[in-house]
């Protein structure tokens, strides 16, 4: 493993196509192996997508030896187990998000990752993006002044008929916050940049299978910022962040997904006058810069950019947003 690391991805979910291009295109990164609870889909899946071996076992791909770290995108209620499954391997583990679900979940991973010496990181790509690391670097200067609000969303559509879509599923942890919301929700944190949020409100629209269909939140965190988002499965889609200061602002007009396209970004600032200035971004794949980052933590011994300590804060500040939503009230976090 000195010059290269073997990826395995742990499931045939559709999002993995997001994320072998970029283990492909990256220069320090191999993808080897795949696995499914089935060996006919995981072979057929492995002939699309020439990957060497297929595996007919989750436990199989975590006991391959050729296998450095796995790619978990099951749904969201298996993240917890197969990543400590996982690391007990001794697998370094990029998990989609969300992460865990619960905190009891998050300690087992923290303890996991603590006594197995692997890196565990929660998969949130835009965090790895130079668009994301460029406004985070304005606010951290002062270019915008002292950091007043953040608005964000992100909402698409989902049509409700489609009930075996499984971010329509309770019992999967299903839902637009844990869908869609973790992303202006860990924006929001890490543009703060002072911990989880102190104080919560939140209020959700419930669909008709049980699950949120559209949180909207508002958090206040001790160096008082305020932040609000929203996040829903029932509008057409629409996304944006702005970070206010008191001497400018930031807009970002396409926040989650960045270069995913081939196409340069921007970050929009407008100073207390009225004068904008324009950043263009060149483009490049968030999947590619969140492979590099882990090929970085585990050849080089680098800092992961979503330690599992920031996937605390951002855990901690859903955890109250659902409590809000349910209660109605105001939640100290």
């Amino acid at each position: 493993m000195a010059d290269k690391i073997h990826w395995g991805l742990l499931s045939t979910a559709h999002i993995n196509d997001a994320l072998i291009g970029p283990i492909r295109t990256a220069a320090r990164s191999e993808l080897v192996a795949v696995a499914s609870r089935s060996r006919e889909r995981a072979e057929a899946y492995a002939r699309e997508k020439g990957i060497p071996t297929a595996h007919d076992s989750y436990e199989a791909l975590l006991a391959d030896p050729n296998v450095h770290v796995v790619y978990i995108s099951l749904p969201n209620t298996m993240h917890a187990d197969w990543t400590v499954k996982a690391a007990a391997a001794g697998k370094h583990v990029l998990c989609e998000k969300p992460l865990v679900t619960t905190m009891a979940e998050l300690e087992r991973v923290e303890a996991a990752a603590r006594e197995n010496g692997v890196t565990i990181c929660e998969a949130f790509m835009y965090l790895h993006h130079p668009q994301t690391r460029q406004a985070l670097e304005m606010v951290q200067s002062g270019r915008i002044g002292n950091l007043r609000l953040i608005q964000s969303w992100f909402h698409f559509y989902l049509p409700p008929q489609n009930v075996s879509n499984i971010r329509l599923n309770p019992e999967l942890a299903g839902g637009s916050m844990w869908d869609v919301g973790v992303y202006p929700n860990s924006l929001s944190i890490v543009m703060a940049q002072a911990g989880p949020p102190v104080e919560v409100w939140a209020n959700q629209t419930m669909g008709t299978t049980g699950v949120d269909v559209v949180m909207r939140a508002q958090m206040r965190f001790r160096n008082d910022v305020v932040s609000q988002i929203s996040s829903g499965l029932c509008t057409p889609f629409r996304e944006a962040a702005h970070i206010v200061g008191d001497k400018g602002e930031i807009f970002i007009p396409s926040p989650w997904k960045p270069g995913m396209k081939g196409q340069d970004s921007q970050l929009i600032i407008t100073d207390i006058s009225g004068l904008q200035e324009t950043i263009t971004v060149p483009a490049v794949d968030p999947y590619l810069c969140e492979v590099q980052a882990m090929e970085a933590c585990i050849l080089d011994g680098a800092e992961p950019i979503v330690p599992l300590s920031l996937s605390r804060q951002f855990l901690a500040s859903i955890l109250a947003i659902y409590q809000s939503a349910r209660t109605g009230d105001l939640v100290q976090v």
